[in-house]
């Protein structure tokens, strides 16, 4: 194993270009996966441009837009580390209205958005229709260990000192659930690629399987 850094524009590039290289049967399913503290939904949309200059149609979807109602995410209270992270996100909506959609049997039209999150209502979007080729990029927290059906899955890895520092205070109770889900899930093992962001402006690429 070998950590290289890697400035920001560079990071893009090589992700795009491996995203590329990537010859699915039709679409390409990603996953971008982080605390928020480390921006996966910046990383995410910094991709689409690039892979758009390269002849590849990208759809962006983030786990924000997948949560479960809240009746069923906030039942043992609002700041419940354990509820976070086994009973916040719509794994099951993620992946029959995207990923099962844009997998293989898939017919290729997607939900970008199954619940608005501000008036915790179903959003009532339309089904997209994914052009050929596409890559649907997805990004948020605990994507892995629970088998979504990702093509290719980048992972952002904070150390528990950044992690805890570029935490907001108001969401330092979920500190536990990314502690667990290291210990229990170890999410660089399922991983494509995998980034140290502890800091964003200087990422480095653990060169484990490229």
């Amino acid at each position: 194993m070998r950590v290289r850094p890697v400035s920001v524009e560079g990071l893009v590039d090589e992700l795009a270009d491996e995203l590329i290289s990537r010859k699915p049967d039709n679409f390409l399913r990603v996953g971008v996966d982080g605390a928020a503290a480390a921006e996966p939904g910046r990383l995410a949309d910094a991709l689409v441009d690039p892979l758009r200059l390269r002849g590849r149609d990208a759809v962006r979807v983030s786990t924000g837009d997948f949560l479960r109602p809240a009746s069923l995410r906030l039942e043992f209270g609002r700041e419940n580390p354990d509820s976070f992270y086994a009973g916040w996100f719509d794994e099951a909506g993620l992946a029959r209205e995207v990923l099962d959609q844009a997998g293989p049997g898939g017919d290729g039209r997607i939900l970008t958005r199954l619940r608005n999150p501000e008036t915790d209502r179903a959003a009532r979007d339309p089904y997209h229709p994914l052009p050929p080729g596409a890559v649907v990029l997805v990004s948020g927290p605990l994507l892995l260990g629970g088998g979504l059906g990702f093509d290719f899955v980048v992972h952002l890895e904070l150390s528990p000192a950044a992690l805890r520092r570029r935490t907001p205070a108001d969401q330092q109770w979920t500190l536990p659930a990314f502690e667990r889900y290291a210990g229990e899930v170890g999410p660089a093992g399922f991983a494509d690629v995998v980034l140290r962001v502890d800091d964003p402006k200087r990422p480095a690429m653990v060169e484990q399987r490229w």
